[in-house]
């Protein structure tokens, strides 16, 4: 009888412990890869855009090669391709994507959103998804400004 009850609570422990679950993590999908090398590191934090080069890129054509300063003092040159270019509800979504051809993979994409006040609104970033770095289009006090932040800030893979 003895050895019966032995048994009988070494399976019972044994069956406890496969159904617990501590200390168990869940891995992430995909995990951060922090050590990208940095496409922008030659470049200022913050760079001033002229709203004028902005609005100029939803003239361009798909298939174009554009070539266009986005600061008024030839500081930052972004040359490349317009691969994409959307326009949405009556226009009042617009978008245009410029695949970089001077900065190894990045691309450039702006928005323009129009609001039913007739308020225009930007919003873009340069991006590379093989790179650490990115700029974010930004409006400040003085004026829209390409502001660096790191992938991670602005992607969650």
């Amino acid at each position: 009888m003895k050895n019966l009850r032995i048994t009988a609570f070494c399976v019972c422990i044994t069956l406890y412990s496969l159904c617990s679950s501590a200390q168990t993590q869940s891995v992430p999908i995909n995990e951060p890869d922090y050590n990208r090398p940095k496409l922008f590191a030659n470049l200022p934090d913050k760079i001033p855009v002229s709203l004028d080069k902005i609005t100029s890129l939803f003239g361009e054509a798909v298939g174009r090669s554009v070539n266009i300063s986005l600061t008024q003092n030839q500081q930052f040159q972004f040359e490349g391709e317009v691969i994409s270019k959307i326009s949405k509800y009556q226009n009042t979504i617009q978008s245009v994507v410029i695949r970089s051809t001077n900065f190894n993979g990045a691309i450039l994409s702006v928005s323009r959103t129009t609001t039913p006040d007739g308020d225009l609104s930007y919003t873009g970033r340069i991006i590379s998804f093989r790179h650490g770095d990115a700029y974010q289009l930004q409006k400040q006090a003085d004026g829209f400004v390409l502001v660096k932040k790191g992938f991670y800030d602005l992607v969650n893979e």
